[in-house]
């Protein structure tokens, strides 16, 4: 069986890249020129160059190939200009549908790696409820609006084998956000918000024995939210790194709404001004500030077979191990 993964040189595609390979898949990993390839060092592992920003490149450069399975996990999660969420995941994904349906491509599934993010601020009244399929997506950032679209847009697609996927906060070893919050708490400083939060998260290799169930169970235009089963405290992260870093002193400043609006605001005008990527700014407030981050992941665990496997202690003490051994803290 052949398989293709779109965005296989990132956190989440590079995990599945390695499970398909370890499955005895044909693998291609989608790449860019520009793409680092620093896990994605298997021999087996073959590379194929894609523009998912035109059509027309797309058709010729899938051509000599026929696909069994597609892994879309190519996207972006921050840009200084909101256009690009917008020409990256969702026009990138309909250039990919389309090219894939014009060449007719004998897909058995198409996997698109979607967010919990397109459902946004809901179920915000106390006790808070897991968000549920049946809910109205009401997305509060750029990125879950270029999620949500895409999603919509696969909705049209008739006759066409798709499955979406919604994960949580997924984290791991290689993912860079998270990181960050491990390397102010080992420069002694913690940033936490001052009111409740339900918060969840996924590791990435549960996310990624999603994909692979997916490919073999998943319901055409079904969609399944992937949470590890639990719900956490918005401190709860940042105290099992600060165990695994050896409970080093720290400061936990938590702050008030008002103060991550200055902060965020801040930090995107300075990100605009040099033309970079600010890891605080406006969708990062609107993250932060969101209260319920529950969802209901029954229906991926009776009709996908899902099981999370790695729970976020266990999560937190692998991924701290690998930053160390990699040198990143």
């Amino acid at each position: 069986m052949k398989i293709l993964v779109t965005g296989a040189s990132g956190f989440i595609g590079s995990f599945i890249v390695e499970e398909a390979i370890r499955q005895g898949f044909d693998t291609w990993a989608a790449v860019r020129g520009s793409s680092s390839r620093e896990y994605l060092q298997d021999e087996r592992i073959n590379f194929i160059e894609l523009n998912l920003s035109s059509e027309e490149q797309l058709c010729e450069q899938l051509r000599p190939h026929r696909f069994d399975y597609v892994v879309h996990a190519a996207g972006v999660t921050k840009c200084v200009d909101k256009r690009d969420f917008y020409r990256i995941n969702t026009e990138g994904t309909q250039n990919l549908v389309t090219a894939l349906r014009r060449l007719e491509m004998p897909l058995k599934r198409f996997v698109y790696i979607s967010s919990l993010s397109v459902f946004g601020a809901i179920r915000e009244q106390q006790p808070y409820k897991e968000i549920c399929e049946t809910d109205t997506p009401q997305p509060n950032t750029e990125y879950g609006r270029s999620k949500l679209v895409a999603e919509q847009w696969l909705d049209t697609q008739k006759d066409f084998p798709y499955v979406v996927l919604r994960p949580t906060g997924v984290y791991g070893p290689r993912e860079q956000c998270y990181y960050m919050i491990a390397q102010s708490i080992k420069q002694h400083i913690d940033f936490a918000v001052s009111y409740p939060q339900d918060i969840t998260f996924v590791y990435v290799t549960d996310v990624v024995q999603a994909v692979f169930l997916a490919m073999e169970k998943g319901k055409t235009g079904r969609k399944y939210f992937l949470s590890d089963g639990e719900v956490y405290q918005s401190t709860t992260f940042s105290d099992y790194i600060h165990e695994e870093l050896g409970r080093p002193w720290w400061i936990r400043i938590k702050a008030p709404v008002w103060l991550l609006r200055a902060v965020t605001f801040c930090g995107e005008y300075a990100g605009r001004l040099a033309g970079k990527v600010s890891a605080l700014n406006n969708d990062k407030y609107n993250i932060l500030r969101q209260r319920n981050w529950r969802c209901d992941i029954q229906p991926a665990v009776s009709e996908l077979g899902y099981r999370p496997q790695v729970l976020l202690k266990e999560g937190v003490q692998r991924t701290i191990a690998w930053y160390k051994e990699h040198g990143w803290l």
